[in-house]
């Protein structure tokens, strides 16, 4: 290990560490453009210059230069100022004095280095140059005067993104960087591309010349458009939200976040339900008070015996109000009850038969991966990223059961045959070989192949994989459950599943449909075929007015995500607690609230009257609720499923066809809907 001495203080490193992180870890800030630690080493902008011994007696670009033992770096000398001030002035050259109406001012870097490292005049005043701007798509805005050629765009969009469609093109002064052809960034990630510019030239169009970051309230929360757990931060002013950005969390979604999480937020304002309604005798629904809701619902609850009840939740809904219905629910004996809309066959006997075991993090120390029924670049963006990010490595092996698609990276295709994963488990396929002598194997189930009718084989069929291929070893878990739902693995762990002789959703609908079933309680539900409901008398209780509320004979208004304080648990397991930005508009209500106040109408009051005696009950169900923002390794027990294992030659097919509109947030934004026309029929070109 190289050890040196840095402006008089001595450190100590690992080999290969370049002179600019070994800066960052003695506290040392060194001003950059180019440099970006998630992203290969450019050194083009020459902005990081230092002065070290033994060397050429000029200053070198300490993102490019290697430590070495012995080394004396002298990071704020006279000659290292001086060709710092020589390279803002030629970098300010031709960018345009446009701040005051740039989008970026107030956050942009070149404008704080400027002020801190710049000389303060400039020696030249021939005219500034002009470039023209690019097309990329609804997403982002460009003025690409501003560009200052660090490329990082481009190597974003190469090696995180592995949609290589920016480059630089022309010489010299002439150089520019673009799309080659004008036409959209097609890339689920390309919101990442506006945190990534150091100056103006990108940025978000949708946000565009909407406010200033001054002006604007920010509440650091959880992301709930997929199950990863993003954390973002949610920059609001008065009651709108005017912008989602990400967060750092190195074992979740690094500094990166989907363009869904960050720009379907502007759905967040519109076809919201702000009042309760009740369905007349017309049919059409009426604004009601709080107190007539509740009442026709305890007035109808009332009227029926349990088994002539159900509920199910939906894909967004948080635990504390998972926790609410339940109680609910049980202390009136009702036990046809779910949580998985698409009917996913998920064994429940161990937490680790249903999460992301090797976390998401840990993707990156496996060497062989085997998708099922999934694809991660639309149901779980970040968890694509994390695979990508492996593969670049060099030590992952990716191979494909299920629909063939561009995952971003290379991959082996086994087919679409579920009928492949008997052979793999009885020893009879050519990957076999590879699996019993990989170190980290791990297996990832998606919903596709778990929402079908033979998907209680296949999940036998995938635990036989991991048993015989020893998936499960110490230290390590590959058996991985991918989930598309925010809500659902904190729904599963506080057991929002069939009680004892209760129907899943399946039977369900089944009862809707014979008139057992006479009244649904929705909450948060709207991933499915309303008319499998019937003519039962349907409460729906949500935040926009999506399928449920439109079949809803009562619809009570809730809160979203950035209105509550609230608890969520993502895929791998992780505990998350998330923040209220702004408050819910209208008469809407945070959610286990409104069933709070629905149990005492019915007479049989829950005990608990705020969100922290809430939490404690939650603890007594769970108690690893008590572990925030903690990843154990769960308890595994092998899956057993009893009958005959038949596996039906339907192929698995894509779960998701829409990444731009998944739910009823992303259902109600312009921006997204601008995405989905755009982006997806340049892809279905691509794939023709």
């Amino acid at each position: 290990m190289p050890k040196l001495t840095i402006d008089g203080q001595e450190i100590e490193v690992e080999a290969g560490t370049v002179l600019i992180q070994a800066c960052e870890q003695l506290g040392i800030e060194i001003p950059r453009f180019c440099y970006h630690e998630r992203l290969a080493i450019a050194g083009n902008c020459r902005m990081c210059l230092v002065e070290v011994s033994p060397g050429p007696p000029k200053p070198q670009a300490s993102c490019a230069l290697p430590c070495a033992d012995g080394m004396v770096v002298k990071t704020n000398t006279p000659m290292v100022k001086k060709a710092r001030e020589g390279v803002m002035e030629f970098l300010l050259i031709n960018h345009p004095l446009d701040c005051p109406i740039c989008d970026q001012g107030g956050e942009c870097d070149l404008q704080d280095q400027a002020m801190m490292y710049g000389s303060g005049s400039s020696r030249y005043h021939e005219h500034k140059r002009a470039v023209e701007d690019k097309y990329m798509g609804p997403l982002i805005k460009t003025q690409m005067t501003r560009c200052i050629h660090c490329t990082r765009c481009i190597r974003f969009s190469t090696q995180v993104a592995g949609v290589p469609e920016l480059g630089a093109f022309g010489r010299g002064e002439h150089m520019e960087v673009g799309t080659y052809v004008e036409k959209a960034v097609t890339s689920e990630l390309s919101g990442n591309l506006v945190d990534v510019c150091p100056v103006g030239a990108l940025t978000s169009k949708p946000y565009a010349f909407t406010s200033r970051p001054w002006e604007l309230k920010k509440t650091e929360t959880i992301d709930v458009m997929d199950a990863v757990g993003s954390n973002i931060r949610v920059d609001s002013r008065g009651q709108a939200v005017m912008r989602v950005l990400p967060r750092v969390h190195e074992d979740v979604n690094e500094e990166w976040i989907s363009d869904k999480t960050r720009y379907a937020c502007d759905g967040l304002r519109v076809q919201r339900l702000d009042r309760p309604y009740i369905r007349g005798v017309d049919g059409k629904l009426a604004p009601a008070t709080w107190a007539e809701a509740l009442k026709v619902i305890a007035d109808r609850m009332r009227m029926l015996q349990p088994n002539e009840m159900a509920a199910i939740a939906g894909n967004m809904v948080c635990a504390e109000s998972v926790m609410t219905l339940r109680d609910l629910l049980d202390g009136m004996q009702i036990n046809h009850r779910d949580c998985r809309q698409e009917g996913a066959a998920l064994s429940t006997a161990q937490r680790s038969h249903y999460l992301f075991n090797s976390g998401i993090a840990g993707i990156e120390q496996a060497d062989v991966c085997i998708l099922i029924g999934a694809n991660p670049r639309y149901e779980a963006s970040m968890v694509n990223a994390r695979i990508r990010k492996a593969w670049l490595k060099g030590s992952l092996k990716v191979y494909n059961v299920g629909a063939e698609t561009d995952l971003t990276y290379p991959y082996e295709q086994l087919g679409s045959d579920p009928r492949i994963l008997a052979e793999i488990a009885a020893g009879k396929h050519p990957v076999c070989k590879l699996l019993e002598s990989a170190k980290r194997p791990m297996l990832v189930l998606g919903m596709a192949a778990l929402a079908r009718n033979d998907s209680a084989t296949i999940l036998a069929s995938a635990a036989s994989i991991a048993k015989r291929y020893n998936f499960v070893r110490d230290g390590w878990n590959g058996f991985n459950v991918l989930h598309t739902a925010a809500g659902r693995v904190g729904a599963l762990d506080l057991g929002f599943i069939p009680g004892p002789k209760g129907y899943n959703i399946g039977k369900i609908f089944d009862g809707c449909r014979r008139g057992d079933i006479k009244l649904v309680y929705l909450l948060g539900a709207d991933e499915f075929d309303m008319g499998l409901l019937c003519d039962a008398f349907v409460v729906y209780q949500g935040h926009h007015g999506d399928d449920g509320a439109h079949v809803a004979n009562v619809v009570l208004p809730g809160a979203a995500y950035t209105e509550k304080d609230a608890t969520y648990v993502n895929m791998e397991g992780r505990v998350q607690r998330a923040k209220r930005a702004v408050f819910p508009p209208g008469e809407a209500k945070e959610d286990w609230a409104i069933i709070r106040a629905l149990s005492d109408a019915l007479g049989k009051p829950l005990p608990y009257d705020n969100i922290n005696q809430l939490r404690e009950r939650m603890l007594k169900v769970a108690p690893h609720f008590a572990r925030i923002d903690e990843l154990a390794l769960e308890k595994w027990t092998d899956i057993e499923m009893e009958g005959q294992l038949v596996i039906s030659d339907e192929p698995l097919d894509a779960y998701i066809n829409n990444f731009y509109m998944t739910d009823p947030i992303s259902r109600a934004s312009k921006t997204m809907a601008e995405c989905a026309r755009e982006v997806l029929n340049l892809q279905m070109k691509r794939a023709a």
